[in-house]
């Protein structure tokens, strides 16, 4: 059990939700985001620059924050499903070997 939470907090850690919500709309690996001084055709530019930056910053984002949830379905299904199981492995042998003197093929 303990194993379990551990693997669904690091994977939890790995994506951190909690930061990529706060920065889901500042600008992705924008080299200059300061003031811009100059015309007006340089300042346009700058801002349409951050825009673009700012969209993929968030496209990036959503996508990772969909892979994330989609991760943590998966590993709590199979965390799930271990914990299902667990309980039966001992007598799994027991089980194999009742099937296998009853003549029992998993493959006919």
């Amino acid at each position: 059990m303990v194993r379990l939470s551990r693997r669904m907090a690091g994977l939890l850690d790995t994506f951190s939700f909690d930061l990529l919500l706060r920065t889901l709309f500042q600008p992705f690996r924008q080299i200059s985001s300061g003031r811009v001084q100059g015309s007006l055709s340089v300042q346009f530019q700058a801002v349409v620059d951050k825009l673009i930056s700012r969209m993929i910053g968030s496209m990036i984002r959503v996508v990772m924050l969909l892979v994330g949830v989609l991760s943590v379905i998966v590993v709590g299904l199979f965390c799930l499903l271990e914990l299902l199981i667990w309980p039966f492995l001992p007598v799994a042998p027991l089980i194999g070997f009742v099937l296998m003197t009853s003549g029992w093929v998993p493959w006919q």
